[in-house]
């Protein structure tokens, strides 16, 4: 297909599995050509299964294919920044995966970086491209419900793949920062972007204690300008399975949206079978098995929207300095959690070398 944008993934795990297959989900504006990963073996057995024809264990080799216009990031949260310059100087778009980085003065190395080098900078923020939570987001804005005064996120499993997450030197905290970043930027986006004026979290570690330093269950409370309010709650300690949902509150009506079960069959096996759902422990008794996982979840819309953004055909839903707002609530909510109380924005901790440091030493 003439005019495809060529594409090389960082990354070789879960996440950027996601990425290959969302691209050739819809292949029509971009299309996969190299990958890289340091792990030995891990970058070719990640290009046989996905047919891409370049791989590489180093990823400056993979930014300097000429032809390769955007690289999305599918690394460790403390690789993201550096990365993310090396990619703008090499002159490629980017598509980070959340969250953006680990400190908000890598967030703005990263934004001028890109500014600088005329490159964009994507945030991959799939809420914003999930069809049932789009929906919701269209009728709000058409007055379906008045005035929203709440919107609630909520994501909770019993822990993510990969070990670099336990790993808070490597992931900068725990459920929170893996996760809460999807609430924080998905109630900003439903309600407009407002300004966060304050933050109240809660956290705690109550399953992996043996595993992580960092927490494995948080609630958290948004104050936002406009006076609607944002709860998030995140769970790494919750078994049975994946819950991913949003509640919409307003003076004129109320919306719920199950990200899961409106698309799962409900199933009872003695027996088991092959997949369910991501994060599903077992497919033996009962089960909900889901159909087009990707595509329900927006993954496929959310890669196609980034490459036609290459093209000048569309413009960026989701930025850097949306990843930037994410990162500055993220810092708010550990100091709130460490400390107790309220935490008002702007937040701009000094000294921190990443979010979890203001729980685990307030």
């Amino acid at each position: 297909m003439p005019d495809r944008v060529k594409v090389g993934i960082i990354g070789s795990q879960f996440e950027a599995d996601i990425h290959a297959e969302s691209f050739r989900i819809l292949p029509d504006d971009a299309e996969v050509v190299a990958v890289a990963s340091p792990t030995p073996g891990h970058a070719e057995a990640f290009a046989k299964k996905h047919a891409i024809p370049r791989f590489f264990t180093d990823y400056r080799k993979l930014l300097a294919e000429r032809d390769i216009e955007m690289i999305t990031i599918a690394a460790p949260n403390y690789l993201h920044a550096q990365m993310t310059v090396d990619a703008a100087n090499a002159g490629k778009h980017i598509v980070c995966e959340k969250p953006l980085c680990m400190t908000l003065d890598e967030a703005d190395l990263m934004i001028d970086a890109c500014r600088q080098r005329g490159v964009l900078l994507m945030y991959a923020e799939e809420l914003f491209f999930t069809p049932k939570y789009v929906k919701a987001k269209q009728m709000a804005d058409q007055g379906a419900f008045g005035k929203v005064y709440m919107v609630k996120q909520l994501e909770k499993h019993f822990g993510p793949h990969a070990a670099w997450f336990w790993d808070v030197e490597k992931s900068g905290g725990g459920v929170f920062m893996d996760m809460g970043c999807h609430g924080i930027a998905f109630c900003y986006w439903f309600l407009g972007r407002p300004k966060i004026k304050s933050i109240l979290c809660h956290m705690g570690t109550y399953v992996h204690s043996e595993r992580t330093r960092g927490e494995d269950d948080s609630i958290c409370i948004i104050d936002f300008e406009n006076g609607a309010k944002g709860v998030i709650e995140d769970s790494w300690a919750r078994r049975g399975g994946m819950e991913d949902r949003i509640e919409v509150y307003g003076e004129g009506g109320v919306c719920y949206a199950d990200l899961h079960m409106g698309n799962a069959l409900p199933t009872y096996s003695e027996y088991g079978y092959g997949y369910a759902v991501e994060k599903a422990p077992s497919t033996k008794g009962w089960s909900w098995p889901v159909f087009e996982e990707l595509w329900n979840y927006g993954f496929p819309q959310e890669m196609r929207h980034f490459a036609r953004c290459v093209r000048a055909k569309e413009s960026p839903k989701a930025t850097g300095e949306d990843g930037r707002v994410v990162q500055q609530a993220i810092f708010a909510a550990y100091a709130s959690a460490g400390k107790g109380a309220k935490v008002t924005l702007p937040f701009r901790p000094q000294g921190a070398k990443c979010p979890i440091d203001l729980w685990l030493r307030p």
